[in-house]
Parts: C-alpha cells; structure tokens; sequence
C-alpha cells in the first residue's frame, strides 16, 4: 500500500477540530519532527511526534467547517476568524489515504504532531507560539513558533 497525504486534522485546546484537505493548503513546512515516547493525562505510553514548529498556509476554501468535525467556534466565526482568535492549536493528524486506490478517501493511517505550546493566559487555553493573520487575498497563515511569528 503507497500511502498518500490526504488531509490535516487540526486539534484545538478546547477539543474542536478542523479537517483541511490537501488541495487547500498552500505553502507548509513542519520543521523537526522527532519520536519520542510518553505518557499524556496518565493515558498509556506511547509513541509522540513533536515537532519544532509550523508554518501554514491555507486557502480560502477551507475557511467552513466539515460535518465530521465538532467546531462550535468555528460555526459562529469562521474557521479562520476562529484559529486567529484563539490561537490555541495543539497538535494535528497527518491523514492517509492508500495511494493505491485514488478514488477513494478512506484514511487508511494517521500521524500525530504535537506543537510547540505555551500558555499565554490564566487558562492555559491561548498558545504564546502560535500567531495567525488573513490576507487581503484571504488566505490564513499561521506559524506555532518558539522564537518566530
């Protein structure tokens, strides 16, 4: 099986999520994932990808909110009014489709980033490393940074 990157589910602090399929992405970079093992909220141990940060950009069409995904924020804003808002992204699923079967879009295997993430409020919601702006041409852009924005 050839996989293919299909789409990017984005987690957001609160738990909402937001799926963007790859035709809608524009320019990406995730700079240094590495693997490491741990344990998250007492959960079991396992694998984790963290990675140094991300740039994204992402084209208008992505800004609405897919059925499959629970996006109460991104409802009454808009996805990308959301994600600028509140900038409390946290990790992503790199979605797989089988490259082998091209009509379908069946996600055959996941990947897990985690994000660079610290907290800028009281609630420990916002993320001091993410910043985000859209573009005249509406295109968002958003980089989860330690040392840039």
């Amino acid at each position: 099986m050839k996989k293919e990157v299909a789409a990017l589910k984005f987690y957001f602090r609160n738990g909402e999520t937001w799926t963007i399929k790859k035709e809608f992405i524009g320019d990406l970079w995730i700079k240094q994932i590495s693997k490491s093992f741990g344990r998250i909220n007492g959960g079991e141990l396992q694998e984790i990808f963290p990675c140094e940060s991300l740039k994204i950009e992402i084209l208008p069409e992505a800004d609405n909110v897919n059925t499959n995904d629970i996006n109460l924020g991104g409802l009454e804003l808009g996805m990308f009014e959301r994600a600028t808002k509140h900038p409390d992204i946290e990790k992503m699923d790199i979605l797989y489709k089988d490259g082998d079967h091209p009509k379908s879009d069946v996600i055959v295997e996941a990947d897990c980033v985690y994000f660079p993430y610290n907290p800028s409020d009281v609630d420990g919601n916002d993320n001091a490393y993410q910043t985000g702006f859209v573009s005249a041409e509406n295109h968002l852009y958003v980089v989860i940074d330690p040392n840039k924005s």
